[in-house]
């Protein structure tokens, strides 16, 4: 009898932990995107860091809570979440930091947290492991227009049992290019302080006399606006003064800015020919319109050369690094994306949202570009039977359009448009409502009616004066808007914190409830697809709400 139970003992324990798990598919591209190339197997013995996501426990309370201090008619607006409150939220539940750690040490892995939630992990693991552990066959890929090569897989599985554990395992199918193409610089022959007229140059005055923005130093407060940059994009020092001395000469020309370095990135003042113009833009324009707020560079390192992470990573990197802040900037603005918002897989792009949504929960308005291609998301010349959403549309940011000209009219190349990744918020049901009835059955099957529609704001994006090196020129794109916009946050927040007021945090709710604070763009259109859409009264597609009208947006903030 002995004998027997033990037999079934062993049987039982065998069974309980099966040597080899049924292992089923987690995400699959059926080919290889457009514009890439297989270029064979990927070195057996190259190590790729992965991260791993893992289910948070209460993902929907998290949401709720930043909800109920994001819509101004809630009782609890403006109650801006803690780092701890935010933690508990997104922390994984024991089963699933116990499920996933067993699997991977099973499995010989060890894996390290890379949010303070732990909802994030990474591992490292040679391609030869890594096509094991996950039944891949990992690859190098080639971009072809720009010679990028990046390692990924067209599919990967993990076990059925982990399924509702793990939500994405990247870089795996998301195959983003490079970083939208960056504006174009326009040297100018005889440099203008003061331009006769706003519209043939724009410069921080004029743009202080367009939104009624003010010029004194806002007040001495925590408030801060964060610019994100990436590796290899520096915002140069000497430029900005030579700025400051040419356009804003009432702000002291040896005004700087500070510094996040996340995964190693650094800005190289010392060597002005390796500064970007985005950089260098984000920077003058924040510096010289956001008068006294001060301005930070986050700048993430380590996702370019042979088979690094990639710019996608760089995303996540800045959100979950802030997201560890005790206090983060209560401003981020982005004047980068991807042109594409199927670049990323819907998983992933779906996690980062998750990861904006804990940053924005802190209090924190994330701003980002709208892109340059129209409703294409691309130049006209790209071949399109429907609109092509741009990345991000997720929800949590506020996405800015351009706008040009005084008066304001909506700069053609700005992107806009509704996505397909994300439903279309409850924020901003009666305003695209509004829009889509309006234009009836003109657009019929070109877009999806139901997705997450953007722009959500729009400010000047044409003709900006600026430094770049040393030369004097001006430059045109949606990546000027965003900075803009962004200061104009960041002034807000200044007054608001000076009255004791809380900031302005996660903004969308509040931008949609407030009309009224906006300047309505009502002409022009964002061509592509052999189609265009065409701006209206109110939100439409191209201009968003609108553009900011300081005072107003200071009644509606509740400052007198």
């Amino acid at each position: 009898m002995l004998a027997i139970y033990l037999v079934a003992t062993a049987l039982t324990l065998v069974s309980a932990k099966p040597l080899v798990e049924t292992l089923v598919v987690h995400e699959r591209r059926d080919t290889v995107p457009a514009g890439f190339v297989n270029s064979g197997a990927a070195p057996a013995s190259n190590v790729l860091n992965l991260r791993i996501n893992l289910a948070q426990n209460n993902l929907a309370g998290l949401e709720s809570a930043l909800m109920a201090a994001a819509v101004p008619s809630s009782p609890s607006y403006g109650q801006w979440l803690s780092k701890e409150d935010v933690e508990s939220f997104a922390r994984p539940s024991d089963e699933t930091t116990a499920a996933v750690s067993q699997w991977l040490s099973d499995n010989g892995v060890d894996s390290t947290p890379v949010s303070t939630a732990g909802d994030w992990i990474s591992i490292a693991v040679p391609v030869s492991k890594a096509n094991k552990l996950l039944n891949a066959d990992f690859s190098v890929f080639t971009h072809e227009a720009s010679g990028q090569q990046s390692v990924r897989a067209l599919e990967y599985s993990i076990p059925a049992s982990l399924q509702a554990h793990i939500k994405v395992v990247t870089p795996t199918t998301s195959f983003a290019g490079p970083l939208r193409d960056g504006p174009v610089f326009t040297a100018i022959q005889q440099p203008a302080a003061v331009p006769v007229n706003c519209n043939t140059l724009m410069t921080p005055t004029c743009l202080q006399d367009l939104y009624q923005l003010p010029t004194a130093a806002a007040p001495i407060n925590s408030s801060v606006v964060a610019v994100a940059t990436f590796e290899d994009q520096f915002a140069d020092q000497p430029d900005l003064t030579q700025f400051l001395e040419m356009l804003r000469p009432d702000i002291p020309s040896n005004t700087s800015f500070n510094l996040i370095s996340v995964e190693g990135g650094t800005n190289n003042f010392d060597n002005p020919n390796e500064s970007s113009l985005t950089s260098n833009f984000d920077i003058q324009y924040t510096v010289g319109v956001a008068t006294g707020v001060p301005i930070t560079l986050v700048s993430v390192g380590g996702i370019n050369g042979p088979f690094q992470d990639g710019p996608d990573m760089g995303f996540l990197d800045i959100a979950t690094a802030l997201i560890a802040e005790t206090a983060p900037p209560q401003v981020l603005t982005s004047s980068y994306g991807f042109q594409f918002e199927t670049d990323l897989s819907q998983p992933l792009t779906s996690a980062m949202c998750d990861a904006y949504m804990q940053l924005t929960a802190r209090g924190v308005s994330i701003m980002f570009a709208a892109g340059d291609g129209g409703v294409a998301g691309a130049p006209t010349n790209v071949p399109c039977t429907t609109f092509l959403p741009v990345f991000p549309t997720c929800p949590y940011v506020t996405i800015v359009g351009a706008t040009s000209g005084s008066p304001e009219t909506a700069a053609s190349f700005s992107a806009g448009g509704f996505s397909n990744y994300f439903p279309q918020p409850s924020y901003q049901a009666d305003a695209v409502s509004a829009y889509l009835t309006s234009i009836g059955t003109e657009y019929a099957g070109l877009f999806n009616a139901s997705g997450r529609a953007y722009p959500d704001v729009s400010a000047m994006g044409v003709l900006l004066e600026f430094v770049d090196q040393g030369d004097v020129g001006h430059i045109t794109s949606t990546a000027v808007s965003s900075p803009i916009f962004a200061s104009v946050i960041g002034l807000l927040n200044a007054q608001l914190l000076a009255a004791g007021k809380p900031v302005l945090g996660f903004l969308n709710p509040w931008i949609y409830a407030n009309p009224q604070a906006f300047n309505d763009v009502t002409s022009g259109s964002n061509p592509g697809c052999s189609t265009e859409l065409s701006v209206i009264f109110c939100w439409d597609p191209v201009s968003g709400i609108g553009s900011p009208n300081f005072p107003a947006m200071r009644a509606a903030a509740g400052l007198s």
